[in-house]
């Protein structure tokens, strides 16, 4: 009997992992909720085509590659090359998640600004709405190299935190779930945009699937990863 899997508190109904047993885990690539051209003019199809389908499915093929050299590497108890096959998992797989999140962030009705709970946080957290766009927009546009601005849920702490994730998974925080990530990598704008990455995510804030951030937020929230004195 197969088993589905989605993010978890990531807040996604799209399957991207599936499993009859821990030895055949496979992770898929999950469909994107609209059409390639639905996010014009800010985001054009050509672009969303060679993201999702190109990108997105390369990171799907490496997670599973490495987790099929796992398990080989314990079927053999050969564990010498294991430093390199972890890090492949690390990267492929994290780029996978962040991609899964990154796609339901956006909407064709997307923009404005959230409302309800998460509104109250970004409040309490930021100071204001404002102050919050201006934080994530400087990470995501000062992030060295290829990487992530990332709006995530800090369990420990219980508030909101930005921060930046190079590659897809260095700088990240252990215990953070993500709400709202914005992809800068070079292939997620350069064919559009050229070295503008700031018009780029000028151009986000128009597309944000506020209606996902807060079910992720809710749900994140409503979690209990620590029980208070873990981490004292």
């Amino acid at each position: 009997m197969g088993i589905t899997a989605g993010v978890g508190a990531l807040g996604t109904s799209n399957v991207i992992a599936t499993s009859s047993n821990s030895q055949s885990m496979q992770y898929e690539l999950p469909p994107l909720p609209y059409d390639y051209d639905a996010l014009e003019p800010q985001i054009d199809q050509h672009i969303m085509k060679l993201h999702h389908d190109k990108h997105h499915q390369g990171y799907v093929d490496g997670a599973n590659q490495a987790l099929k050299t796992l398990s080989q590497m314990r079927q053999a108890g050969d564990f010498e090359e294991v430093k390199s096959v972890k890090r492949d998992l690390s990267f492929n797989l994290s780029g996978h998640v962040n991609h899964s999140v990154f796609w339901k962030n956006m909407s064709p009705d997307g923009g404005g600004k959230p409302d309800g709970d998460l509104a109250g946080a970004i409040q309490s957290d930021f100071g204001s709405f404002d102050a919050f766009k201006d934080e994530f927009a400087a990470a995501a546009e000062n992030v060295e190299g290829s990487g992530w601005g990332m709006l995530v849920y800090d369990h420990l702490a219980d508030e909101l935190l930005t921060i930046q994730a190079e590659n897809h998974n260095n700088r990240a925080i252990q215990g953070a779930t993500p709400l709202l990530v914005l992809d800068v990598w070079e292939h997620a704008y350069y064919l559009q945009y050229e070295n503008d990455r700031g018009s780029y995510i000028d151009a986000f804030w128009q597309v944000v699937n506020w209606d996902d951030v807060t079910t992720r937020y809710q749900r994140a929230h409503n979690a209990e990863l620590f029980d208070g004195s873990e981490c004292q």
